[in-house]
């Protein structure tokens, strides 16, 4: 039968969809079972529904589905039940069934009327669970019933009788369960007319859904779902709001083109895991602009204020009122703020609790049940009821006793309601509560309200001890924290702009210095030179003072970036004299960091660390967080260097649990650790766990740390996700960064050579080492990555050019390959501080290398020998890509069965990582060298699962992917997954030489003749 059709991937409900699979399983052996499928409305009840009921037809199950319709008082009955009917008539398959039960003509032929009649109930209902037994004789059956929340009393009748005494229990061995409705007949009765137990051995399932949101609590489904739950065949699977990751999948799903992530972040974070939700708001962006979706689209408003408009008049005043509050509300604010009784305030809420507007929480609270039903309620209101109610709670939230963290909202309030002073005077309160609690990210908001409100109110109506430029510094160190880098800039930018030839030095040389550190974040590294420089210059190092100090340390830091390695050498070793002398322990700390790799310990040997944990220890003794992240992160990033993943990881997990703490998780350092993290899982060959921390995280990273998911989208591409390339270039837009180049550039450069484009892998190294080169002409350590990554489709060309005659297009690719070949050895000889590369660059150097003889004589097993042992420091699938590339090399020189060891072994890597493009290549080589005779000489077993094994045994017997997926209760499309595997891991080119090499390898047993 035919089932809804979407155009839209089905995204999440993996295990609920997996839950309903087993049930539709069971019941298609014979366990007659049903699923009372509850959810919002538009969280997605009806797509796990029709992905269910695919599967159940793809496995031969007939699907039909019955639509309980919203008829107001009037309802038409057993609706659902005529629908099903109406379907199951039109099968020829029925016929004999059909025309054999009066129930047919009952509720066909007269529209359900003779089913009001009290004294033919019992033969309705008997008769309708007859009908369905016979019919399930015929073939598996699928009852879907949608909407069970709008049913008419006769069809909650009757499904109550179907499911407590008529198609799935058995009366006999069922005491105690309540009966059917009045005058359906009892348990004897059914009996009777159902065959006594024959009801256990029915292929029939039946799958309900309701929307839970609409059971208030006199709503009639209500005692029927509470009887029916306690059926021993009747299962209830609740769905839950759709985790912010899996709506983003689904958002941008719905777009062709990608979409920018401040307009995915805005409806995730209103649809609040409603698929409905989100894709109404998403067609509310496409019409009006991503910067113009704030309101509620104004047919999804009347979705939402439907119950609202229900509610009586004072409890509609209260939802007003609430909703000026915001999603959440005290119990004891709504009341000072709505003025009514309390006995009439109760009554509200109850009614607006029970409708399900409102829930009501532990700590005296009541919280809209979803963030659009309030959006929609607070734009409904008039603009002077809005203004009234804004003041109301302000005047409230004034009074003596309110906590600290109400000064934010009281300032909101203050603002909507046109107090300007009390506005910026509760901004401020709400700036210091921020800080205070370090979320740096709400400071920076109430500071920058704030700065904004500054000139509108008059100077006698400011708060003392205030002044704009502190307040602007202090915004853009917030800014940093939050991760807003480029904010921080333009806000320090404006705090130099007020700062007057009247200041005094100290505030003009710290405004500098802070530019100069902001600028460094953003890679504008000559103007922060040239800002520090003159910062030094404001500060006579004469008498020695904390300002100068810290003025000097940012310059060491400029001059470094710039390539000035003797200024930084000078003014550190004078500034680190001062700072002992004056007792600043993080400034030692973040100087003792900046001589690291320039007195020649560098943070990638032992010394260089030793270091780096003494200026750890100093910053964590002063207090200084900033700082103390910058050591962790040499540490951890020394490490990674060194080739010490383990070591790298255990520094990650320090210094992100001590960012946490100090909410500073998105402040520079801290960012650029949660990438090193996912890339040291990735690295690792901990892809599902790198693809799960990235995505949890995804959601939370500021804008300017979007690159922090590069290694997710690098597991992503690895497995044959093309859109993988697309999120890549989203890291693009914006102003420039250089990290979120540097992943971008390694993105997209390794999926021009998975889409086998030697021209756009190329031309993607250029531009990108293009964008990263220093302002000193430094090449980043990363041109090695890139220059190995594109090597591979050039050297493909190459081969490719050589094979076909093409002398004009070998002589073009070997040029190209010989250009990117110096860059690599060139980057590796001089290193970006001047050091030899660690075991990552000389893996990828190593890389570039065979890649690049590959261009030439043809594959260089010594040179592959070589890589593949370069990458055993870590790098697991970097290191079967290039076991692929050794047993190709083997095979030119004649080592088969040393090819075909490589070549398995790089497949189980594959394998095991879900990197698809990888096990197809690998088994393509397999296929042409004919390696799987190679390999099977070996002792190594096979190793196949349990399942495999199943499948295999059945493989050998001849049958075929549908008639193995009805064998062992697994769909045909699950079956021909566990064949393809089978063949992967046998190295077999087809099913027969599979059957073939388990038979000799002794997998499979000969079984005995018929005769025998």
């Amino acid at each position: 039968m035919p089932t809804t059709a979407f155009t839209t991937p089905f995204i999440g409900r993996e295990d609920e969809l997996a839950r309903l699979t087993r049930v539709l399983d069971r019941a298609r052996a014979g366990e007659a079972r049903a699923v009372l499928v509850a959810g919002d409305a538009g969280v997605g009840k009806t797509r796990v529904l029709a992905e269910a009921a695919a599967h159940a037809a793809e496995a031969g199950t007939t699907v039909v589905t019955g639509h309980c319709v919203d008829l107001g008082d009037v309802g038409l009955p057993y609706l659902p039940f005529t629908e099903i009917l109406g379907v199951l008539a039109g099968d020829e398959r029925f016929a004999g069934a059909m025309a054999a039960h009066p129930v047919v003509d009952r509720l066909l032929g007269d529209g359900g009327h003779g089913g009001r009649d009290a004294d033919g109930r019992p033969q309705l209902f008997e008769g309708m669970a007859a009908l369905l037994a016979e019919l399930t004789r015929v073939a598996p059956l699928l009852l879907v019933l949608e909407d069970l929340h709008w049913a008419d009393q006769s069809s909650r009748d009757l499904l109550r009788f179907l499911l407590s005494r008529g198609i799935l229990q058995n009366p006999r061995t069922r005491p105690g369960v309540s009966g059917p409705p009045s005058g359906a007949g009892g348990p004897g009765e059914a009996g009777g007319a159902l065959g006594g137990g024959g009801a256990l051995g029915r292929r029939l399932a039946v799958l309900a859904s309701y929307r839970a949101d609409d059971l208030h609590r006199r709503h009639p489904l209500r005692p029927l779902l509470a009887e029916l739950v306690r059926l021993s065949a009747v299962e209830r699977l609740e769905l839950r709001p759709m985790a912010d990751a899996e709506v983003a999948r689904l958002v941008r799903s719905r777009r062709a083109a990608p979409l920018p992530e401040a307009t995915v972040r805005g409806i995730v974070s209103r649809a609040e895991g409603n698929a409905f939700y989100a894709e109404e708001l998403l067609a509310a962006a496409a019409e009006t602009g991503p910067g113009a979706a704030s309101a509620v689209p104004s047919g999804l408003a009347d979705v939402l204020l439907i119950r609202f408009e229900q509610l009586p008049a004072t409890a509609q005043q209260v939802l007003r009122t609430a909703a000026v509050a915001g999603r959440r509300v005290e119990h004891d604010l709504l009341r000072d703020a709505v003025g009514l009784p309390e006995d009439e305030l109760e009554s509200a809420l109850r009614e607006a609790v029970g409708r399900q507007l409102l829930v009501s929480g532990d700590d005296d609270t009541y919280s809209f049940r979803h963030a659009l039903i309030r959006e929609a309620v607070y734009a409904d209101l008039l603009p002077g009821e809005r203004v009234r109610l804004h003041r109301a709670f302000a005047r409230v939230l004034a009074g003596p006793g309110r906590p600290a963290e109400s000064a934010a909202e009281r300032a909101h309030h203050s603002r909507e309601s046109h107090d300007l002073p009390d506005a910026l005077t509760a901004s401020l309160a709400a700036a210091d509560h921020a800080g205070r609690v370090r979320a740096p990210a709400e400071e920076l908001r109430h500071l920058e309200s704030a700065l904004d409100l500054w000139s509108a109110v008059p100077p006698d109506a400011r708060p003392e001890g205030y002044d704009t430029v502190t307040l602007t510094l202090r915004a853009s160190a917030a800014a940093a924290h939050a991760g807003e880098t480029h904010r921080a800039v333009s806000l320090t930018r404006a705090a130099l702009a007020r700062v007057g030839s009247d200041e005094d030095s100290e505030l003009a040389a710290r405004v500098r210095y802070t530019l100069a550190g902001d600028l460094m974040r953003i890679d504008s590294l000559s103007a922060a030179f040239a800002y520090s420089s003159e910062a030094l210059a404001m500060i006579p190092a004469e008498p020695p003072s904390r300002t100068w100090v810290w003025a000097a340390s940012t310059h060491v830091m400029a001059a470094r970036y710039v390539g000035d390695d003797e200024t930084a050498r000078r003014v550190a070793r004078r500034a680190l004299v001062v700072a002992e002398e004056l007792d600043l322990p993080d400034a030692r700390a973040d100087l003792l960091i900046s001589l690291v790799g320039l007195e020649g310990e560098r943070r990638t040997v032992p010394e260089g660390r030793a270091r780096l944990r003494e200026a750890r220890e100093l910053a964590r003794r002063a207090g200084n967080t900033s700082v103390e992240m910058r050591a962790l992160f040499n540490l951890a990033i020394g490490s990674y260097e060194s080739g010490d993943l383990d070591e790298c990881h255990r520094w990650l997990s320090d210094g992100l649990e001590r960012a946490g703490r100090a909410g500073l998780l998105s402040s520079p350092y801290p960012l650029e650790m949660r990438y090193l993290r996912f890339l040291v899982l990735y690295s690792l060959g901990e892809w599902d766990e790198c693809v799960r921390a990235a995505w949890s995280e995804a959601e939370r990273l500021p804008l300017a740390g979007g690159y922090a998911i590069g290694p997710a989208l690098s597991v992503a591409l690895a497995r044959g996700d093309r859109s993988a390339a697309e999120r890549a270039r989203a890291l693009l837009d914006g102003p420039f960064d250089w990290m979120a180049t540097l992943v971008a550039g390694v993105l997209l450069t390794d999926a021009a050579v998975l889409r086998r484009d030697p021209e756009g892998a190329v031309e993607q190294v250029r531009t990108t080492l293009a964008a990263l080169v220093d302002d000193s002409g430094t090449t980043p350590d990363v041109a090695v990555r890139l220059a190995a990554l594109a090597l591979a489709a050039v050297a493909d060309a190459a081969v490719a050019a050589r094979s076909s005659g093409d002398e004009e297009g070998v002589r073009r690719w070997t040029g190209t390959a010989s250009e990117l070949v110096e860059t690599a050895r060139v980057t590796a000889a001089e290193g970006e501080d001047g050091s030899p590369q660690g075991p990552e660059g000389r893996a990828w150097l190593a890389r570039a290398e065979a890649e690049w003889a590959r261009t030439g004589a043809g594959p260089d097993t010594a040179a592959w020998e070589k890589a593949v042992a370069a990458f055993g420091y870590g790098d697991v699938y970097e290191q079967a890509r290039c076991r692929l590339r050794l047993a190709e090399s083997l095979v030119g020189a004649g080592d088969r069965e040393e090819a075909a060891d490589q070549a398995r072994r790089a497949h189980d890597t594959a394998v095991r990582l879900g990197a698809g493009p990888l096990r197809d290549d690998v088994e393509r080589l397999v296929r042409r060298a004919r390696l799987a005779e190679a390999g099977r000489s070996t002792d190594r077993p096979v190793a196949l699962t349990a399942r495999e094994n199943d499948v295999l045994l059945l493989l050998a017997r001849g049958r075929s992917n549908r008639q193995i997926g009805e064998e062992l209760f697994i769909s045909g499309k699950t079956a021909s997954v566990h064949v393809s595997n089978i063949l992967a891991k046998l190295g077999a080119a087809s099913r027969t030489e599979a059957v073939a090499i388990a038979y000799r390898e002794g997998l499979v047993a000969a079984e005995p003749s018929a005769s025998g």
